[in-house]
């Protein structure tokens, strides 16, 4: 699901995948991209490529180069995160399992 876009030389955001209501990108809030965050992570998370050219407007410009950059970091990553969650809290899952299963025997 695409979340952020260019269109008409502006860039665009939405936080809900399934409704078609985007955005300007300079009305974003912290909030906002915590939200896209959890998508980035969570969901297909897709981004119209940065390309200058397109974003005449240079407050677009601007913040879309910088959420992207940050966004496709992420996304390169993901993976890479996960696996690190994962073994961070490996041990505590794993003591806590044990101790549910013995629990219910």
């Amino acid at each position: 699901m695409t979340y952020l876009k260019i269109d008409n030389n502006k860039g665009h955001y939405r936080i809900e995948g399934t409704t078609e209501e985007w955005t300007e990108l300079d009305q974003i809030s912290k909030d906002d991209l915590l939200k896209l965050l959890v998508k980035a992570t969570t969901e297909e998370f897709e981004m119209d490529e940065y390309k200058d050219e397109l974003l005449q407007n240079p407050a677009h410009n601007i913040i879309y180069k910088n959420v992207y950059g940050k966004f496709t970091e992420l996304l390169s990553n993901k993976t890479r995160f996960q696996d690190s969650v994962n073994l961070m809290y490996k041990s505590a899952i794993d003591k806590y399992t044990i101790e549910l299963t013995e629990e219910e025997e």
